[in-house]
């Protein structure tokens, strides 16, 4: 409808609002917002003005021109908000980067892939906010206490320098479905304060053993030296095995533990045995031992890649109370990969070995392979 359409309705109904009672001016004016699509308190103020303060130029549609009205913009972010599990605006604008050179679901011009780069996190809230769901699942806590070694091993109390990677918080997480009963399958996962490079291993039941050989393996894989390692007081951690392999050797690895019943003394770790493995393997029974090989070939090879080159993350930078109201600051989305390359602590040999490794990498080449990796290990899980 044109403005001046718009004016010419609007002189017609002027006086009729003005004269007709209460009951019929809600009916005058519900017509006038379908009609013009006007706002209501707006077309209110318009009628009550008087006929020399409006003009056709008042009733046309004012506002920014529309930037990202191509329904192609909304298709790729859908797109790449799922492939990448769907992550808040802020780590999804940040990962646009890296994934967009790979993207080949639909042909993208310049122009489309200028406006998506330059996009802004709360206009992908915007479009993504009718497709958005919740997901609420809890786990079973399977930790059984280890005191035997409590007085040998400190608890943390912000001794680390986090600052530099090589300081790590490990956990333990069970696949056992709805029951402890029986032998089942544990992931043991770690993840890097500093730049939040994660390893994850398989093992079969939570052995003392099995567990210091999934974490001698983690180690011996990571692009960087450990220099800290921090758990909670499970019997799988704090035992003699775990002790020595850190303790016995020409640099001793800083060997710490939470407080018992404080999950939040492992807050790195227990976020990540969401995002990095409840979200994708889910809560089901893993009691075939094959499993172990099948999950530790998917572990040491797409999983690490996808997570560490593709996969942002924000870290707390700084919390405080005014009131009693709490404000955190985070720093920017930035990948485990893109931390490691800023630190000062990693070698140039290192940095460069790690850059060819990404370039090699495609993110949806990687997801296509995790997807079916782990649609097979699903099919034996609930065969």
């Amino acid at each position: 409808m044109s403005s001046q359409a718009k004016y010419e309705y609007y002189l017609e109904i002027r006086g009729k609002y003005h004269r007709a009672s209460k009951k019929e001016k809600k009916v005058i004016l519900d017509n006038f917002c379908d009609i013009c699509g006007y706002n209501r308190t707006y077309a209110i103020t318009l009628l009550n003005k008087g006929i020399e303060q409006v003009s056709p130029k008042n009733l046309s549609r004012r506002g920014r021109k529309a930037i990202y009205d191509d329904a192609l913009i909304e298709t790729v972010l859908f797109d790449i908000w799922q492939v990448t599990n769907m992550p808040c605006s802020k780590r999804l604008k940040a990962m646009l980067a890296d994934w967009l050179p790979f993207y080949t679901s639909h042909a993208l011009s310049d122009d489309i892939r200028k406006k998506l780069l330059s996009i802004s996190a709360a206009t992908i809230d915007r479009l993504l906010s009718p497709l958005r769901r919740v997901y609420k699942k809890k786990g079973m806590a399977t930790t059984k206490p280890g005191s035997l070694l409590k007085k040998h091993i400190p608890v943390k109390t912000n001794q680390w320098n986090e600052q530099e990677p090589g300081f790590l918080e490990t956990d333990t997480v069970a696949h056992c479905g709805t029951s402890m009963a029986g032998m089942f399958v544990f992931t043991v996962n770690s993840v890097d304060i500093y730049s939040q490079w994660t390893a994850q291993r398989a093992v079969w039941g939570k052995g003392e053993k099995g567990v210091l050989e999934a974490i001698a393996d983690i180690e011996s894989q990571l692009p960087f030296a450990i220099k800290g390692f921090d758990c909670d007081n499970g019997s799988e951690f704090l035992n003699w095995h775990l002790v020595r392999h850190f303790q016995e050797r020409k640099e001793p690895v800083q060997f710490t533990r939470s407080r018992a019943y404080h999950k939040n003394d492992n807050a790195h770790i227990e976020n990540k045995n969401w995002t990095h493995i409840r979200q994708y393997l889910g809560y089901g029974r893993f009691d075939n031992p094959q499993l172990v090989d099948m999950l530790n070939d998917l572990y040491q090879h797409e999983w690490s890649d996808y997570f560490n080159f593709f996969i942002c993350s924000v870290k707390l930078i700084e919390k405080k109370r005014v009131g009693a109201k709490v404000i955190k600051v985070y720093d920017k989305p930035q990948t485990p990969f893109q931390r490691l390359m800023k630190s000062n602590a990693i070698d140039e040999q290192t940095k460069q070995e790690l850059q060819r490794e990404k370039e090699t990498l495609n993110p949806f080449e990687l997801q296509r392979q995790m997807k079916k990796k782990i649609k097979d290990i699903m099919e034996l899980v609930y065969q």
